[in-house]
């Protein structure tokens, strides 16, 4: 379904570089849908082997707890891309202008703060996993099959760091719609009203472009 929100674009080099921008965060989002499947026909031969050969496919658990950062951080650049994560609209939806976007700005530089800390911190748990003088490279590894974890590990800080560009991104636009004040900025989310939101929800529904 459509979001709430629209992404305006223009010819500016802040614009190019979002758009540009926006295809790593679709590939990455592709990524996770496609890890998602990927999981689901992985489930459907396990429980098939296990009810006709009586033989589970072994480290199911092993491959899901490999695939769950796949799912739970690749897509939330494109997320936040868009518009699409929860948000106070009730609260932020009373603003317009320079106030809108001052509260923006100040809770994406918020975001952008805690992200840059995540990128750190995940890290630094990646750097405790990795070893390039072990088996593997791993320090650890999974419990069934031996799986090494380094490489799921390095996926948070992929994520948070692409996460980080796009929120330095919105923050420029911000800046800029600040200073000079406009009222569209391009590369941001923007809210749109009920009726709009609603005209997209039912173009998107009826299957049109």
């Amino acid at each position: 379904m459509a979001g709430s929100a629209s992404v305006l674009e223009d010819d500016s080099t802040l614009s190019r570089l979002d758009r540009n921008f926006y295809k790593l965060e679709k590939l990455l989002a592709l990524v996770s849908g496609l890890t998602v499947f990927g999981l689901m026909l992985l489930a459907v031969f396990s429980v098939s082997s296990r009810n006709f050969f009586n033989d589970p496919l072994p480290g199911y658990v092993d491959w899901i707890q490999q695939a769950m950062p796949l799912i739970a951080f690749m897509g939330i650049s494109f997320t936040q891309r868009d518009g699409g994560h929860i948000r106070m609209d009730m609260l932020v939806g009373r603003l317009s202008g320079r106030p809108l976007f001052i509260a923006e700005w100040i809770t994406t530089f918020a975001i952008l703060v805690l992200m840059v800390l995540l990128v750190w911190g995940s890290y630094a748990h990646f750097q405790r996993s990795f070893d390039m003088s072990m088996p593997l490279w791993s320090r650890d590894s999974t419990m069934d099959i031996g799986l090494p974890i380094w490489p799921a590990k390095l996926l948070a800080p992929v994520a948070f760091s692409v996460l980080c560009v796009r929120l330095v991104l919105q923050l420029v636009s911000y800046t800029k719609a600040i200073i000079t004040g406009e009222t569209e900025p391009v590369a941001v989310p923007l809210p749109v009203d009920v009726a709009t939101q609603a005209a997209q929800e039912a173009e998107q529904v009826s299957g049109h472009d």
